[in-house]
């Protein structure tokens, strides 16, 4: 009896994926351990230590939502939106500033949330509602119009913070859930090559500055951009034109991750991070920690395990028993895939500078908070898909 029980409790689960959360996981706590030694001289382990509370309560949510029908949320999702866009407003209201944005609203002296955070997995759970109603109507450009309805409001809310990175976070979720959702790949992949592609022009117009006579009208086309998120992109293009600001951390990370070779310099031994020439190395640069101290191998295995913790959600996704779990499914791997590859890619020198954090890694209770919901949303989807075969 008690062996049968115990069965049911983990029956269902992806024990792959939920062993690469657990790597994933372990990973932070490694990783903080030497990247955030010298960020506060009183207490070195600061960040290790809270990252344990962040991670243990993390847990505690993901159980909750694991073991809870994920159908419930459709039952929902109207409350669920609503209260998306509810928590979004708080900020512009009760909202601390922070480094030039309003993004956190504090709930103790020293601890405060970041609402855009959870914003990413209540769009999720509402936007697979949403699309799961709309089976075979995106077909055409106009069929596109009420989704892009669905997911403007939050994102538009998250850019007025302002908050570029995060608002580009919602866009990768759109577009995937979208593929997924059925939306002809032909039009839709037009429409999403047109408006990136304006974007870059919109870009390259404010810059420009010796447009023929005819165009020069539009030099200096305003953007709705603050100063110093078009200062990334040109810390993006040429980095050695900022040395003080976006560019020179970009500068930095690059060496910190070249320097590392092949092993690495070894545990609390890089110089880029531990001497502090490496700015937000515990936050947003953290990766670059990884290559500067474990090397290509470093990077390689963490790259590995999210590969697999990928790979195995994808898995999730095909043994869903309903289409609304393979949407939800849909949307974390969207979420995963654009934080991991803009934040290697933003350490690498390959990106623009954006602060999107590294899944699992970063340090921060909202993210990781986050990105534990979203296991549990996946848990929750894969204990009731095997129920199928049982």
């Amino acid at each position: 009896m008690i062996k049968e029980k115990n069965w049911n409790f983990i029956r269902g689960l992806d024990l792959g994926m939920v062993l690469a959360v657990v790597l994933l996981l372990g990973a932070s706590l490694l990783i903080l351990s030497t990247a955030s030694i010298n960020v506060m001289a009183s207490d070195p382990y600061h960040y290790v230590k809270t990252q344990v509370v962040w991670i243990a309560t993390g847990i505690v949510l993901a159980v909750i939502v694991a073991f809870t029908d994920y159908e419930n949320y459709k039952k929902i999702g109207i409350w669920i939106y609503a209260f998306n866009i509810f928590l979004l407003l708080l900020v512009f209201a009760f909202g601390s500033e922070a480094k030039g944005a309003q993004r956190w609203i504090p709930i103790t002296s020293t601890q405060s949330i970041q609402p855009s955070e959870f914003a990413k997995v209540l769009l999720i759970v509402t936007f697979a509602s949403f699309l799961n109603e709309r089976e075979g109507k995106l077909n055409n450009v106009k069929d596109f119009i009420l989704p892009l309805l669905f997911v403007l409001p939050p994102t538009l809310l998250i850019f007025l913070q302002p908050d570029l990175g995060t608002a580009m976070v919602f866009g990768a979720i759109f577009i995937g859930m979208m593929f997924v959702a059925g939306a002809n790949p032909i039009k839709f992949g037009a429409v999403i090559v047109g408006c990136i592609g304006a974007a870059i022009g919109a870009v390259a117009l404010h810059l420009a500055t010796n447009l023929p006579g005819p165009l020069k009208f539009l030099e200096g086309l305003p953007l709705p951009l603050k100063d110093y998120q078009i200062n990334r992109f040109i810390a993006f293009l040429d980095p050695a034109k900022d040395t003080s600001g976006d560019g020179y951390h970009v500068i930095q990370s690059v060496w910190a991750i070249g320097s590392g070779g092949i092993w690495g310099k070894g545990y609390q031994q890089g110089t880029q991070a531990q001497y502090n020439f490496l700015p937000e190395h515990h936050t947003d640069f953290i990766f670059s920690v990884v290559g500067e101290e474990f090397g290509f191998i470093g990077t390689s295995i963490l790259l590995f395990i999210f590969c697999i913790l990928l790979l195995r959600m994808v898995t999730v996704a095909t043994k869903s028993r309903d289409r609304y779990g393979v949407l939800i499914v849909s949307g974390v791997v969207a979420m995963i895939v654009f934080h991991v590859f803009i934040n290697v890619g933003m350490a690498s020198g390959i990106m623009p500078v954006t602060g999107i954090p590294l899944p699992f890694i970063t340090s921060g209770g909202s993210s990781m908070w986050a990105n534990m919901l979203a296991v549990g949303l996946v848990l929750s989807v894969s204990r009731r898909g095997e129920r199928r075969m049982f």
